[in-house]
């Protein structure tokens, strides 16, 4: 099935299941909006949020990257 395929196929080069992926995209994507919210306000309140956008961004790079080494690794990811 095509269709199918197409909900599993990137998930399992990551080593999950496509609702494990849900959830990690999912919270990795809710951590994003968040974050973005804090700049916008940032933008107008300078004296808010200093380093939450930044902060953010690094600590996804550094999420991301190590469960990508995981996988690559053939590790499972840490859920």
């Amino acid at each position: 099935m095509k269709l199918l395929r197409a909900f599993t196929e990137h998930p399992a080069t990551v080593g999950e299941t496509y609702f494990g992926h849900l959830c990690q995209a999912g919270s990795f994507g809710l951590r994003m909006v968040f974050s973005g919210i804090a700049c916008l306000l940032h933008g107008i309140f300078p004296f808010l949020f200093v380093t939450t956008g930044s902060d953010a961004v690094k600590g996804l790079h550094t999420e991301m990257s190590a469960r990508r080494e995981r996988a690559l690794r053939g590790e499972v990811p840490i859920r």
